[in-house]
């Protein structure tokens, strides 16, 4: 099955990755020296990638890609889906191939797979801190430049639901909007009046809610409340309009900020600060 993503162009992000690594169009490069030096053109190997960690799996089809764009041939067994939790020592791909390929794919393949499985692991523990409301964990806009597609997909694989996925799909009114336009409700008041579908408004007063959901908020931002202040604020939203609690959230605070009442809880560390889960690839020579 082909990996696709609205927006992302995965064949583009693989020879990116690549070049980058082979160094296209340096002085000298454009070539694995090291394998092409040591490893005989007509070689092939197996391969094995593992976890050394208990993670959330997220990447594997797009590791898959760099492995089959140096090796079209390669066959590539994926052993788990993207999403699953795993234990330490668990396989998540077989590989049968050129040996130079898989050699030259290993470095960004790895790394993808790292990178994303880290999130969706780190995600899925902050939707398990949350416990048992009815509050659902977002992701936010603090994304590696370049990455985005692939980070938020890696918070859906951890259990978390997209936020805006950039400048263009809603509005959001933070600070610095409300401190040229000056108020909150004006603000608002211009995005709808430009013809804005859905405007979030970022409030972290109890007197902002009622001026901003008059002049046409959609979505309530509350931010750097502490538990008690949003559980009035959701109080007196009362279900006109969708709320959520976000800055400086934690695993040890996020719990009782969703007992709060809150529709969403942001986290931008998701993507931000997650750490790169441990996983492998043991190569033998067939």
């Amino acid at each position: 099955m082909t990996f696709t993503l609205p927006g992302f162009d995965l064949e583009a992000f693989v020879r990116a990755a690549l070049d980058e690594d082979l160094g296209v169009g340096l002085p000298g490069g454009g070539h694995d020296v090291t394998a092409e030096s040591v490893i005989p053109a007509e070689a092939r190997f197996s391969g094995v990638m593992d976890s050394r960690d208990a993670i959330v799996v997220a990447g594997l089809p797009i590791a898959a890609a760099f492995f089959r764009t140096l090796d079209s041939a390669m066959n590539v067994e994926l052993l788990v889906e993207d999403g699953e939790e795993v234990e330490p020592g668990a396989d998540l791909m077989r590989l049968t191939g050129n040996a130079r390929a898989m050699l030259t794919a290993e470095r960004s393949a790895l790394n993808t797979v790292q990178h994303l499985s880290g999130i969706a692991t780190m995600t899925r523990e902050y939707v398990r801190a949350m416990g048992k409301t009815s509050a659902v964990l977002l992701d936010t806009r603090k994304t590696i430049p370049g990455l985005r597609h692939l980070e938020k997909y890696a918070t859906r694989q951890g259990g978390a639901q997209n936020h805006r996925m950039g400048l263009w799909d809603a509005a959001m009114i933070k600070d610095n909007h409300i401190l040229v336009a000056g108020s909150a409700d004006e603000a608002v008041r211009r995005a709808r009046d430009a013809g804005v579908g859905q405007v979030i408004c970022e409030v972290d007063r109890i007197d902002q809610i009622e001026p901003a959901l008059a002049a046409g908020a959609s979505h309530l931002l509350l931010d750097n409340m502490p538990p008690e202040t949003l559980r009035k604020a959701v109080a007196l939203v009362a279900g006109r309009v969708p709320t959520e609690a976000s800055g400086g959230v934690t695993l040890a605070t996020i719990a009782a900020i969703a007992a709060t009442g809150v529709d969403y809880v942001s986290v931008g560390r998701l993507t931000q600060s997650a750490p790169a889960a441990d996983i492998g690839l043991d190569f033998n020579p067939l």
